[in-house]
């Protein structure tokens, strides 16, 4: 059997090339209609059908993929005004001679627990975050020898030191905090796939990341869910009809999709799963 594997969040899922009439990038063009499913988003024309369009992150992640990157840029923008915060009390102690109340010790810095332990497979922001560490670094030393500075009555060489700093590793970890999030943001291009149920008819579309690859599979490599479901797993029911079984990738596994199996066309108002037989996987 062939697969196309895609990406959906932390989540990659399998789709029968046959179950695929065509792939496009999502243009945020759809024609929104009256409903209450959140993961329908609007209806898009295949060679002049009107097709459903659904949201697979919303489905497998109950949360959109457009909506996750921007809690992550907000997340960045959070983590770039705090580092703006303490420059900003280093310069007011300074000017003040009063005490910097801030921490200065890197490994006690929660901004650098967290890039530490940041986890992502875009391989750019990796490295992006990876560069945060230092400059983060020297600028926390160097605070440190403006303190003393300060603490021994020489302010003004202190503010000259700072100045340095703030055009130099302080800039630097603002330019990054910039890069980070327009990468994060250009990440994102999301398509389209149409599906199909009898190989010519369009039957809905399902927004997700970005194709992965191409894989052929034997029927005994796909495994199912029932184990899985039974131990008490909280699947909801449109999720739990949809998902025909998981297949073994090199690092982790992929979930085959059944996408006759979300929606009908003619239930767009009524949100009912359809009811199939079982997936035919030969």
């Amino acid at each position: 059997m062939d697969l196309i594997n895609f990406r959906v969040g932390q989540k990659t899922i399998s789709l029968k090339i046959l179950d695929i009439l065509l792939t496009e990038r999502f243009e945020d063009n759809l024609t929104s209609l009256p409903n209450d499913n959140k993961s329908f988003i609007g209806v898009k024309d295949y060679m002049e059908t009107p097709t459903p369009i659904f949201d697979l992150g919303i489905i497998l992640n109950k949360q959109s993929t457009q909506d996750t990157k921007l809690s992550l840029v907000n997340l960045f923008s959070e983590w770039e005004q705090k580092q703006h915060e303490w420059f900003f009390a280093l310069e007011n102690s300074i000017n003040q001679n009063q005490p910097f109340n801030h921490n200065t010790d890197i490994q006690q810095s929660n901004f650098a627990k967290w890039y530490s332990s940041f986890k992502t497979e875009n391989e750019d922001l990796k490295a992006i975050i990876e560069r945060f560490k230092i400059p983060h670094a020297r600028l926390y030393s160097r605070a440190n020898k403006l303190i003393e500075l300060v603490k021994k009555g020489n302010p003004k060489q202190a503010l000259i030191d700072l100045n340095i700093e703030r055009n130099s590793n302080f800039m630097q970890l603002i330019r990054l905090f910039e890069s980070a999030k327009e990468q994060i943001i250009l990440d994102y291009k999301p398509i389209i796939i149409f599906t199909t149920k009898d190989g010519r008819n369009p039957h809905i579309g399902l927004l997700v990341d970005k194709v992965e690859d191409n894989i052929s599979y034997k029927k005994e490599d796909i495994k199912p869910l029932d184990k899985l479901t039974d131990v008490g797993f909280d699947i909801d029911p449109q999720t739990k009809n949809m998902m025909r079984g998981l297949i073994k990738l090199e690092h982790k596994h992929s979930v085959l999709i059944d996408p006759s199996a979300i929606f009908r066309p003619d239930h767009l108002m009524h949100q009912h799963a359809e009811e199939t037989a079982e997936y035919g996987l030969f």
